[in-house]
């Protein structure tokens, strides 16, 4: 006789989740929508940035992998320009440079001309001795001598004179040389409500060739640039009151 069969025993019941606490709300705020399942009431807190200044927040770089580095905006003119480089100068004075000496050469070659032929001439009408020797006499000799110094100082009033003109008044209305318009550089006022003038570039003119009078003073006067803050200056901008910026 089989006895009664005995029913496994019951597994309990799982346990119902016991609901978060109901925050109360204050007076008069809005009501807070419910969180999603599986989401703690509150919602998840925010991480907090592992490298600050990391562009992602949250985000931190591996170990050895270098930070990003972020580039220094160029210095500005009080216009709001960016300042011309040394190199971007530099490049410009030497096509400047290049085009006054093609200048001033072609004013030059015609004196150099007539100075050798007045020489050949002298050396020609000189008398010879007898053992075949050129005789040479005080008054010939110093003929020749003032030959050459009226060259040279012809040359360096025409050189003076191109350089006026092509650094003053051709430069003065546009701000721009031929080289500073290869390079897309400008000279404009230090004082942005001030306009340009003859004046600014004569100042800039004397005090640039006037340098060149003096040993090693036009290299300094161009290496200015290098360690003056903020405005970058040549001694003859700061004479001017000018500067150079880039408009390209």
């Amino acid at each position: 006789m089989t006895g009664p069969t005995s029913s496994p025993p019951a597994e309990p019941a799982p346990e119902a989740a016991t609901p978060e606490p109901a925050v109360p709300a204050q007076p008069g705020a809005p009501a807070q929508p419910a969180a999603p399942p599986g989401v703690p009431a509150g919602g998840y807190a925010v991480p907090q940035q592992a490298h600050p200044g990391y562009p992602h927040p949250g985000y931190a770089p591996p170990p050895g992998y270098p930070r990003p580095v972020y580039l220094q905006p160029p210095p500005l003119a009080p216009n709001g320009q960016p300042l011309a480089d040394f190199f971007s100068r530099l490049g410009a004075y030497l096509i400047d440079a290049l085009i006054m000496g093609a200048i001033g050469t072609a004013f030059a070659i015609p004196l150099l001309i007539w100075w050798v032929y007045a020489f050949v001439t002298e050396v020609n009408t000189l008398q010879t001795s007898a053992d075949g020797t050129v005789e040479l006499d005080g008054s010939e000799f110093t003929s020749l001598i003032w030959g050459y110094l009226a060259i040279f100082g012809a040359l360096l009033i025409v050189n003076l004179i191109v350089s006026y003109l092509y650094l003053v008044e051709f430069t003065w209305r546009s701000g721009q040389t031929i080289g500073k318009k290869v390079v897309k550089l400008k000279i404009v006022p230090v004082d942005p409500a001030t306009e340009r003038t003859r004046g600014m570039l004569a100042k800039r003119w004397l005090v640039e060739h006037g340098a060149a009078l003096v040993p090693g003073f036009s290299y300094l006067d161009g290496l200015w640039q290098l360690w003056d803050k903020p405005l970058q200056q040549c001694l003859h901008d700061k004479a001017a009151r000018t500067v150079v910026v880039k408009i390209g």
